[in-house]
């Protein structure tokens, strides 16, 4: 698709190196998800998240998230107004098309759920009135995988949210020393301009949820997550919701692909980053080393693939 491919090359000129890390996160946007980056600081996290509203024109706020952040500051709250004598409400930063949750395991599990209405719902309710967050919406959130000092990890609930998490790691020299070389002068974040706007985002939305996915697709999706749950090692597997998010962002890769139609290897592609956060394995699997991707690889190897003259 010239349009996907045109944005995912607008995100590149900030962030180099990292072209998996970029089509995912579109394949995220595209697929009415949400994404959460578990990396250590300074690898561009933030940048991504900026170059990604940039690109589209979209509003973009980011959220500090701290053990003291309440959920009021997050949703915003309603305010009397003397000079009417009425309560308005006034919103918080999540009334946007990109937030950033930044550091999101720092906040307390009450200030996490406040982000589950929205996320799920793309509303909020504040005093028994629902409030509509703008379309597009959609939720980055980061992790520091190394300093557990002061956070609260996220529930399951609010992890199965997030329709993939991944990680962008660090860049290849090469394309290190080509970083240094873009940013020897101007940050590339100041001169990027917008090539999308919202209505194109949720244009190639409606044509995700219109590229075809045959049964045996949807049985080989059905047997994967069925095959990782019954697992010996798995404690809880991935859940329905899913099984359906890897379906959707399996078409929003085939739309990146300029097909109608999804394949298998869509699918093999995206099952990690889409379950990785949804598998808990039991503590005796942990002991030995065992990790949610070596079981998510192990039951892609043993489930047989489809074979269809299409695909």
């Amino acid at each position: 698709m010239k349009k996907t491919e045109t944005l995912i090359e607008n995100i590149e000129r900030v962030i180099v190196g990292k072209r998996k890390v970029v089509e995912r996160v579109v394949l995220a946007l595209l697929a009415d998800g949400h994404i959460l980056i578990e990396d250590v600081p300074g690898v561009g996290k933030t940048m991504l998240a900026r170059a990604l509203s940039k690109s589209i024109n979209l509003k973009f706020k980011r959220i500090q998230f701290t053990p003291d952040l309440l959920p009021s500051d997050i949703i915003g709250v309603s305010v009397w107004d003397e000079r009417e004598k009425v309560f308005k409400f006034r919103e918080g930063p999540i009334f946007t098309n990109i937030l950033l949750a930044d550091e999101i395991n720092r906040g307390t599990p009450k200030t996490q759920s406040a982000l589950l209405e929205a996320m799920e719902e793309r509303q909020v309710t504040v005093d028994g009135i629902t409030h509509t967050l703008p379309e597009p919406f959609f939720v980055i959130g980061t992790e520091n995988p190394i300093e557990y000092e002061g956070t609260f990890p996220l529930p399951e609930a609010q992890l199965d949210r997030f329709l993939m998490r991944i990680r962008i790691g660090y860049p290849e020299p090469l394309m290190e020393k080509e970083m240094l070389d873009r940013l020897e002068k101007e940050h590339p974040i100041n001169t990027i301009g917008e090539v999308l706007e919202p209505e194109d985002i949720l244009s190639l939305k409606r044509e995700v949820i219109n590229i075809f996915v045959d049964d045996g697709i949807k049985n080989y999706i059905v047997e994967l997550g069925n095959e990782i749950r019954k697992d010996e090692n798995v404690y809880l597997g991935p859940s329905p919701r899913s099984l359906l998010f890897l379906m959707r962002v399996s078409q929003a890769k085939a739309l990146l692909s300029s097909r109608d139609f999804v394949i298998p290897d869509d699918v093999k592609d995206l099952i990690t980053p889409v379950f990785n956060h949804r598998v808990i394995l039991k503590p005796e699997a942990k002991l030995k080393g065992i990790t949610e991707e070596k079981v998510i690889e192990e039951a892609v190897l043993r489930v047989k693939v489809p074979i269809d003259e299409k695909m």
